[in-house]
C-alpha cells in the first residue's frame, strides 16, 4: 500500500545505510521529510549557559545543508522546522494528509518519549522505527535489554562473533515531494571552520572514511590513538557518527576489508573494539532511560561530591593549576574536540581532584563537543565518576603521571597553553562571608 508518508530525520543526517528511509520509500508514494530544532537545545540549566554551543551548531548546519542538497537532487527537500520536535510534527500530521511516521531508532529517554507521545496522540497512524544507529538492531541481540550485561567485557563477548548486516545503499529515486507550504526555517550559511577537514554532512564523512581506510594510520593506530593531538592520530570518524552522517556499519564494512586487503593486527582489533565499545553505550542509555543523566546513575549511587561555581569555571575555562587540564580543555573550547585521553583525564580532574558533580562536565561536553553523542558522552561520564558500568566503581587519574606519559616535553600544554597564573581553588573575594577567627570564649 503507497502512503503519503512523512520521514523525520535524526541522528541518520545520510542516505547511505539508512533503513529508515529505505523502508519509508518503498511504502510511500509522496514523501516529506522533516528535520526539527529543538528550541531546548539553546536554553540553559544549573551548569550551562546551553546545551548546543557554537561548534556542534556550526558542523550540524552544514550536515542539513549537505543533506537538503542531496535530497534536491533527487526531487526532494529537507523542511527545517524550529521549537517543540512533537508540537512541530503533531501539526504537520494534523494539517496535511499524512498516513504514515518513520524515524530511526531513538536510545535516548527525551527521543523515545517524544515518539510515544506522537503515537499516543495519532493512534490511527502507522508509525515506523529502523536501526541507523547502531551495528546491530535490538532484535539481533543475544539478550533481552532488560538483560544488558552490566559490563563492557561481557557485552563484547556476547556479541563479538555476531553477523553484522552490510550497510544498505543510498536509495537512487525517492517519492515525489507531498505538496505543502510549510514555513520552515532557512539553513544559515555556516561559518567555515578552521580545520576544512571537519566538515559536516555525508559527502565529508565518506571522503574522510575513504581516505583514512586508503592510508598507513589504520595498521598503526594502537601505537598513536592515546596522542592528546594530531588530526590522523585517531580515526575521527566519531564526528560524523555523532550526527549520524556515517554509518557505524559502513565503518565496520571498510575495517573488515581493509584486514582482508592489508592485513589484521591488533590495532585493526582495537579500532572494532572501540566500534563495540560505541555500541553498548548505545544500548546502555536505552537501557536505562533516565537514569542515564541522574547523579547516582544506573546503581543510584551517589557520589561525594559537590558544586563548586568557581571551581567549575576554573575548569571550564581551562586556568586550573594543572597545566595539561587547562591545555585540554583550552582545545576543546577554541576546537570542539578534545582526545579520548584527553577527556578521560578532565573527567578525572573534575570527579576527583575538583570533587564537583560529575553532570556538571557531562553538560559542559555535551554543549563544547561536535562530536557529541548522548549515549558515549553520558556513558562515560558514568563510568569515571563511579557511578556506572565501570566494575572497578569509578577512574582516578594521576595528572602528574598523565602528563609524563602523554606530553613529556610539555609539547601540547605550550601549543593549548595550558601553562598560566592560576587563580587559586576556593578563593575567598568581596562577595564570601568573611572568614573569622575562633572566638577566645566558646560562649562568645
Amino acid at each position: 500500500m503507497k502512503r503519503n508518508t512523512l520521514f523525520w530525520f535524526t541522528h541518520d543526517l545520510r542516505l547511505h545505510d539508512n533503513g529508515a528511509l529505505n523502508a519509508a520509500v518503498e511504502n510511500s508514494s509522496r514523501l516529506l521529510c522533516v528535520y526539527c530544532i529543538d528550541q531546548r537545545w539553546f536554553a540553559g540549566n544549573n551548569y550551562v549557559p546551553r546545551r548546543m554551543g557554537k561548534h556542534r551548531w556550526r558542523f550540524l548546519l552544514q550536515s542539513l545543508q549537505v543533506l537538503d542538497k542531496q535530497l534536491h537532487q533527487r526531487g526532494q527537500k529537507l523542511h527545517v522546522l524550529y521549537g517543540d520536535p512533537v508540537q512541530l510534527i503533531a501539526d504537520i500530521i494534523a494539517s496535511l494528509d499524512i498516513d504514515a511516521v518513520y524515524q530511526s531508532t531513538q536510545v535516548a529517554s527525551d527521543e523515545i518519549d517524544q515518539w510515544l507521545e506522537l503515537q499516543r496522540r495519532f493512534p490511527f497512524l502507522l508509525f515506523e522505527q529502523k536501526s541507523t544507529h547502531s551495528l546491530f538492531a535490538e532484535s539481533q541481540l543475544p539478550f533481552v535489554l532488560d538483560r544488558l550485561p552490566g559490563t563492557f567485557s561481557k557485552f563484547r563477548r556476547s556479541v563479538e562473533q555476531l553477523p553484522v548486516d552490510l550497510p544498505l545503499d543510498a536509495p537512487e529515486r525517492l517519492p515525489a515531494a507531498v505538496r505543502v507550504d510549510l514555513k520552515s526555517t532557512l539553513i544559515p550559511v555556516a561559518i567555515q571552520s578552521a580545520d576544512t577537514r571537519v566538515q559536516g554532512g555525508e559527502v565529508a564523512a565518506l571522503k574522510h572514511l575513504a581516505g583514512y581506510f586508503a592510508g598507513n594510520h589504520v595498521s598503526r593506530y594502537k601505537e598513536t590513538r592515546n596522542e592528546l593531538d594530531g588530526f590522523l592520530n585517531s580515526t575521527k570518524f566519531s564526528y560524523w557518527l555523532a550526527g549520524g552522517c556515517l554509518s557505524p556499519r559502513r565503518i565496520h564494512r571498510e575495517l573488515a576489508q581493509y584486514e582482508s586487503r592489508v592485513g589484521a593486527n591488533e590495532s585493526t582489533h582495537w579500532i572494532g573494539l572501540e566500534l563495540f565499545w560505541r555500541e553498548y553505550f548505545q544500548w546502555y542509555a536505552k537501557r536505562y532511560g533516565r537514569r542515564l543523566f541522574a547523579f547516582g546513575g544506573i546503581h543510584r549511587k551517589r557520589p561525594l561530591t559537590s558544586f563548586y561555581s568557581q571551581r567549575f569555571a576554573q575548569w571550564s575555562l581551562g586556568k586550573t593549576t594543572w597545566p595539561l587540564v587547562n591545555a585540554c580543555m583550552n582545545q576543546l573550547n577554541a576546537t570542539g574536540y578534545m582526545s579520548n585521553r584527553g577527556r578521560q583525564i578532565v573527567a578525572s580532574c573534575l570527579t576527583n581532584e575538583l570533587q564537583l558533580d560529575w553532570r556538571a562536565g557531562a553538560y559542559y561536553f555535551e554543549m563544547q563537543l561536535i562530536d557529541y553523542d548522548p549515549a558515549s558522552n553520558w556513558g562515560n561520564w558514568q563510568y569515571i565518576a563511579g557511578v556506572g558500568a565501570d566494575p572497578r566503581g569509578g577512574r582516578h587519574f594521576s595528572i602528574d603521571k598523565q602528563t609524563r606519559l602523554y606530553d613529556p616535553d610539555a609539547a601540547f600544554i605550550k601549543k593549548w597553553q595550558g601553562v598560566q597564573d592560576s587563580t587559586p581553588i576556593d578563593a575567598v573575594d568581596a562577595a564570601d562571608w568573611p572568614v573569622m577567627p575562633e572566638p577566645p570564649d566558646a560562649d562568645a
